[in-house]
């Protein structure tokens, strides 16, 4: 048996203050099982100044952050989904928002760059984002096997966008999606628990959740609600506001018997253009 986790956050500006957070949680999972883990949006720098990401923005394999999420895979013995992160692009001023799947060897596996960009107005603290004025789009699935099944990586708006994971399911069928998320406190309260169970429903997979919470230093409202969700729509697991980590089992027969009961891949008659 494997546990899926999600761990919640309220990520402030200083990485090395986040990263100490990560590690206190890891501690504190001490799990036999092995573990996938999956951290929020954003978990090494979150509520700062706009430029900030950018300072600490990583070449693809080296940098202080990612050696540091390479320790703590190997050293806890789990893969993490290392919600996002800056990793430095092609653009002098922009850079990509990485999603790191790193194993338990401390090796990184697969790197997913956020394809749907938050710019839009919000009625909150913050007002409007713009996301895409120093982000550069990803435009590339990432569905890969693991020991937990096949695993499909997704960041925070991208679960708006229902095509993007038919299109994910066109490549492999998906036995876990993994959102990290920064989802804001508004469209939080009116859209995530809709949208996070439509996508695992439709999909017939697992889906961890992983959020940002509460109010950053620079006044930004997140939701938290971090959540396991079944392949049948079930809440397996939630941490509603505060800080921590939740975990689930995964059950491979579960998903079995839910597909072959209603195999809807089979039944489904539209497929994407997106493959």
């Amino acid at each position: 048996m494997s546990n899926l986790v999600a761990i919640q956050m309220t990520s402030s500006d200083t990485v090395e203050e986040n990263l100490q957070f990560v590690e206190q949680q890891l501690q504190i999972l001490q799990s036999e099982q092995p573990c996938l883990v999956v951290l929020p949006e954003c978990f090494a720098c979150f509520g700062g100044k706009e430029h900030q990401l950018l300072d600490i923005a990583e070449d693809l394999g080296q940098g202080p952050i990612q050696s540091k999420l390479k320790d703590l895979a190997k050293q806890y013995n789990v893969w993490l989904v290392a919600g996002s992160m800056p990793i430095t692009c092609n653009l002098k001023e922009k850079y990509t928002a990485s999603c790191l799947l790193i194993n338990s060897e401390g090796e990184r596996v697969e790197e997913y760059q956020k394809i749907h960009l938050f710019d839009v107005r919000v009625a909150d603290n913050t007002g409007s984002y713009f996301e895409s004025r120093n982000t550069q789009a990803g435009n590339k699935l990432v569905v890969v096997d693991t020991p937990f099944g096949t695993l499909g990586l997704a960041i925070c708006y991208d679960i708006r966008f229902a095509a993007m994971f038919q299109a994910m399911a066109e490549i492999h069928k998906l036995d876990i999606l993994t959102l990290p998320a920064a989802f804001t406190q508004k469209t939080g309260s009116a859209h995530w628990d809709a949208l996070l169970t439509a996508r695992a429903i439709e999909n017939q997979c697992y889906l961890v959740a992983a959020n940002q919470t509460g109010e950053h230093r620079n006044k930004r409202q997140t939701y938290g609600h971090s959540c396991i969700i079944s392949p049948w729509g079930e809440k397996l697991a939630e941490i509603p506001t505060e800080t921590g980590l939740i975990q689930s089992p995964i059950d491979h027969n579960l998903l079995t018997e839910i597909r072959n009961n209603m195999p809807v891949y089979q039944h489904n008659k539209f497929r994407s253009h997106l493959v």
